[in-house]
């Protein structure tokens, strides 16, 4: 499968099977991640790779009880060791880190794998349950497993409606 072939058949799945995701299979995800951009290469992102069905259902409370959270075979923590704010202002971790699970969400759909940003989460509580340290900034939250729904693609805005030329003509 080509880039653009996973970037439009990738989607936001929130229904798996119980299948667990081969270790092999994790670690070419986990390498899409190690290759991806980063401010100054910082390389600041870290990876809490979390199969283990107790501690699963322990994100999924920690996650509002949104169910397929539990379900997925693998829940991502992803997570920032920096504090560096770029000179345009912005810090890098979410940045950064938004990056590497981009890369790791093409990666899955690749690999026939279904992933879904969780941004609704209790930072408190996933820091707890997966021993992150204070300093580190829980960043998201993104599960990954074979799908077991159909994908459910959104209506786009045309690009015009999202690019424009030289200079905002919006």
């Amino acid at each position: 499968m080509d880039v653009m072939q996973a970037i439009s058949q990738r989607y936001s799945c929130r229904a798996y099977k119980p299948d667990p995701v081969e270790e092999e299979t994790l670690n070419q995800i986990i390498e899409a991640a190690r290759q991806a951009p980063s401010a100054r290469n910082f390389q600041d992102w870290r990876f809490v790779v979390v199969t283990d069905a107790e501690t699963r259902n322990r994100l999924k409370a920690a996650a509002y009880n949104q169910a397929f959270v539990g379900q997925a075979p693998v829940v991502i923590a992803a997570c920032s060791v920096s504090r560096y704010v770029m000179r345009c202002g912005q810090p890098i971790g979410p940045i950064d880190v938004s990056i590497a699970l981009e890369h790791i969400a093409l990666a899955a759909t690749s690999l026939g794998l279904a992933t879904c940003w969780v941004g609704s989460f209790m930072p408190g509580q996933v820091r707890e349950i997966l021993r992150i340290p204070s300093e580190v900034m829980v960043v998201e939250l993104m599960t990954l497993g074979r799908p077991a729904d159909e994908p459910k693609r959104p209506d786009r805005l045309r690009r015009e409606e999202i690019a424009c030329r030289e200079t905002w003509t919006f």
